[in-house]
């Protein structure tokens, strides 16, 4: 048996959300995208070796947050529990735990081995059903990891509750920013999902823009102004290794972005004013025209499965969103609401594309379907732009900046429904994110 957290996007959510009481394993219905978070007790981790109790204290908090920081989740304060954890083998005291009105508990333990290896084992229980969530799992890794070993946790936990892939042990890429306005200091930066662990790709010497991630997560594609004029760049993640794609030096490139099968680019090119979409194969260095228009066509996004491209173009008189196949051809027009579309990048799920919107003065992260329909607006402010989805395509991360002369750009996060709308913690100004696929 397992608890079930059952998100429900059809039709993009039109119905009440109505409270039931409980005749089996834990079902709760997204609708409107305004539901009580489910009680959840994050019990502390047991250090199994004494030189594990300080890695058993921080994992536990790290699951704790990933779970909480989704707004599905509310931890339970330890100060409510009336049984307590003492052996991960020992057995669960359901009635305890119900009487407080927990819902799942999770129980950990840490061993720190000889060879200085974290050996972290976990256990989820539904507290209504008395029963444990499918068999405990084991996951083991160097002590520098064991924010990963954390996140891999709070991944299982949350797959198994909501019946979603998990997205915590991932990364951004992203522009860390510093200095005025009108001098801003740029270099590429990377991040664990939740802001920790920060390193430095590229040095500030030069601007950068639109970072994106290989389908592997082990290179990234940026534009910089190293050569005193856009050119796209590719960054090893390990080594911080670059290489320029050998486009010419006296072009204009931009807004790169990797097809599906990581051996494919697909990017703008502006000539004389003009900017048209390329394919670019990485391996042979080929390079195919997409689009041959007298209007502007950027920030190209492939469908998951390769077959397609979604780019904003303003041929139809202003900014609005199209879709054409890979290899060219008649675009379709798919945005046709009031005001301007732009930055569009396809759900890895394939079920929706996010986007910026322009309108009546203020600035929208959308959702639509890839048709066109069923478009949603997740969020509204001064200024909003650039998406980027998590790995399991329920949650974005996007730019936001506030008015005045002092305003400096942040990452924030929402999930798909507009709820749980939340600043990401940077140390430094932020911009243009680009999420990873789940590491491997």
């Amino acid at each position: 048996m397992r608890i079930l957290l059952a998100i429900v996007l059809g039709a993009m959510m039109t119905l009440p959300v109505v409270a039931q009481e409980r005749s089996g394993p834990l079902r709760i219905e997204i609708t409107e995208g305004v539901i009580e978070p489910v009680p959840i007790a994050v019990a502390p981790f047991i250090a199994e070796t004494p030189a594990a109790a300080d890695y058993a204290r921080e994992i536990t908090g790290v699951v704790a947050s990933d779970l909480t920081g989704t707004g599905l989740f509310r931890d339970v304060p330890r100060d409510a529990y009336i049984s307590q954890i003492n052996s991960f083998g020992g057995d669960v005291a359901y009635a305890d735990w119900k009487a407080i009105n927990v819902e799942a508990l999770v129980i950990g333990a840490v061993t720190l081995t000889t060879d200085n290896k974290l050996v972290v084992k976990f256990r989820l229980y539904d507290i209504f059903t008395g029963a444990p969530l499918g068999d405990g799992l084991q996951f083991a890794g160097s002590t520098n990891s064991w924010r990963r070993v954390a996140h891999k946790v709070a991944d299982q936990v949350y797959s198994r509750i909501t019946g979603e892939d998990g997205y915590f042990d991932s990364r951004v890429v992203y522009v860390e920013e510093a200095g005025p306005k009108n001098a801003r200091q740029q270099r590429l930066a990377i991040m664990d999902y939740d802001g920790a662990n920060v390193q430095y790709l590229t040095d500030n010497s030069s601007i950068v823009l639109s970072p994106r991630f290989s389908p592997t997560g082990d290179r990234v594609l940026y534009t910089s102004y190293e050569s005193g004029f856009p050119q796209i760049y590719e960054l090893s993640v390990g080594s911080a290794s670059k290489r320029a794609l050998g486009l010419e030096t006296d072009t204009m490139t931009f807004a790169p972005r990797y097809a599906p099968n990581g051996r494919t680019v697909v990017y703008s090119e502006s000539r004389g004013g003009n900017s048209d979409l390329y394919r670019l194969d990485l391996n042979s260095g080929e390079r195919v025209r997409l689009t041959n228009a007298p209007s502007i066509e950027t920030a190209p996004s492939f469908s998951p499965d390769g077959t397609q491209i979604v780019f904003e173009s303003d041929r139809s008189g202003t900014q609005q969103l199209y879709i054409m196949s890979v290899n060219g051809g008649e675009p379709t027009r798919i945005s046709f609401g009031q005001g301007r579309y732009g930055t569009p990048v396809w759900s890895p799920r394939g079920d929706f594309i996010a986007f910026t919107k322009q309108n009546a003065g203020r600035f929208h992260i959308g959702v639509m379907r890839n048709d066109g329909s069923n478009e949603r607006l997740l969020t509204a402010s001064f200024l909003d732009e650039g998406p980027t989805w998590a790995p399991n395509g329920r949650v974005l991360m996007f730019t936001r900046e506030s008015a005045g002369a002092e305003g400096q750009p942040a990452l924030f996060s929402v999930d798909i429904s507009g709820r749980n709308l939340k600043r990401v913690s940077t140390a430094t100004a932020a911009s243009d994110p680009a999420w990873s696929p789940l590491l491997p």
